[in-house]
């Protein structure tokens, strides 16, 4: 059958540390695996039946970053999915050869226009998902993982923050309130060549969404095709602080603000658009030729308090973990390379959590990897939990009003336990 697819919250304050501070020779391999399905399947725009797809635009791929310090590595994968449960990373960590599991870090593209990776039941009580493409998937995204361990080679590394263009992104809640800044790392070969460009930039990718009938990865793919072009090595792109409701900027120019550029040509544009934005603003940063590498990782425990989603885990296929008193776990981690720091963000946090946890970060580039290592959904305030009829959406698709609150001050704690990253 494989054949049709082608190609209340405590944190553990026990760090475990898979690097040193102390610089060395750093090392980095990249790589990149199509998991498009050979034939069309229906496609997730969330909670709900997936709705079935007539073409393909774009290919779905998996994309891996090592970074090697010493016998230290650290993986940074992306995979082109609204969301990518902790069950099916541990599967994916547990066949990886050549970095520790707890310093794998796997987050979600959040495109629109992919087959369903959490298996929850629909409306008729029935998980709808394609459990022999989610398992092939994980296959698949361990083998690029350890492509990106077989690939490592010397390389220096240039890190920048810079706001991006207008007309990417704006938030469909209030268009004004959405974080314009796009960090970037791009790792450099021995030849003066990039390997890799990884972009870091809070957006829905959602520029065609589940209704189209389209499989695809959206403007991810654009933003990929056009990292390549333009010599930038292998694209990755990892989510911020996206949500409600960060999403593509593809509003009709001075339209009413609900007419939008619903196509494949929009997709295009936004991609091309954040790529070259990606690549100006890290054109000109500082070789840094010795960056160091550290990274921690710990278990944060958060309360499930929506009565649906509690019903959704217990209704699925997957090995899901919630404990008898309605609490899940899982992975957070910290990582230090050159003069960036980096944190995972489990969810869908609000742009304002975004901006506070960046505000409180030590990097002198600060990067947010929202949707990683699990996807929680929305992660708001409890202020904002259920205050406006404008967020009854993203109330209803949180964990609770528990979940930022607790997330936050376990982020904090492991951004503080973390020895600080280098300044030059």
């Amino acid at each position: 059958m494989l054949a049709r697819y082608l190609s209340t919250a405590v944190l553990v304050t026990i760090f475990i540390c898979s690097a040193s501070p102390t610089a060395s020779a750093l090392e980095a391999g990249a790589a990149s695996v199509d998991v498009t399905p050979k034939e069309q399947m229906p496609v997730s725009g969330g909670i709900g039946t997936p709705t079935p797809t007539t073409m393909t635009k774009g290919r779905l791929e998996v994309r891996a970053l090592v970074l090697a310090d010493g016998d230290s590595r650290v993986a940074i994968v992306s995979v082109p999915f609204i969301g990518f449960p902790s069950v099916l990373i541990d599967r994916v960590r547990s066949v990886v050869d050549g970095v520790a599991s707890e310093d794998i870090m796997i987050g979600a593209t959040h495109t629109h226009s992919a087959p369903d990776m959490y298996a929850f039941p629909d409306e008729t009580g029935e998980p709808t998902a394609d459990l022999e493409y989610v398992y092939w998937v994980c296959d698949q995204t361990a083998a690029a993982i350890n492509q990106a361990v077989a690939s490592l080679s010397p390389v220096s590394l240039k890190i920048a923050t810079g706001d991006a263009a207008e007309r990417i992104a704006y938030n469909y809640y209030a268009p004004e309130l959405y974080d314009r800044r796009c960090d970037v790392l791009q790792a450099i070969g021995a030849d003066d060549r990039p390997v890799a460009t990884l972009v870091n930039y809070a957006i829905h990718p959602e520029v065609l969404g589940p209704d189209r009938g389209i499989l695809s990865p959206d403007l991810v793919g654009p933003l990929y095709d056009r990292i390549e072009e333009q010599g930038g090595g292998i694209g990755i792109f990892m989510n911020g602080a996206q949500g409600g409701m960060v999403t593509a900027d593809c509003r009709v120019p001075d339209g009413d603000g609900r007419e939008q550029y619903n196509t494949w040509e929009e997709c295009i544009r936004i991609g091309h658009l954040l790529a070259d934005e990606a690549l100006r603003i890290v054109a000109d940063a500082p070789v840094q030729s010795q960056p160091a590498l550290w990274s921690g990782a710990s278990d944060l425990t958060l309360p499930v308090d929506n009565p649906g989603f509690r019903a959704l885990i217990k209704g699925a296929p997957l090995d899901y973990k919630m404990s008898e008193t309605f609490t899940v776990t899982t992975q957070l981690n910290v990582v230090n390379i050159g003069t960036a720091q980096m944190l995972t963000i489990p969810g869908e946090a609000l742009p304002n959590i975004g901006y506070y946890l960046k505000r409180n970060m030590h990097g002198s580039s600060n990067f947010l990897f929202g949707l990683t290592n699990d996807a929680f959904g929305y992660i708001l305030t409890k202020e904002d939990f259920g205050s406006f009829r404008r967020y009854e959406y993203i109330t209803q698709t949180s964990m609770g009003e528990r979940t930022a609150e607790l997330y936050v001050d376990s982020a904090l704690k492991a951004v503080n336990a973390a020895p600080r990253p280098s300044k030059d």
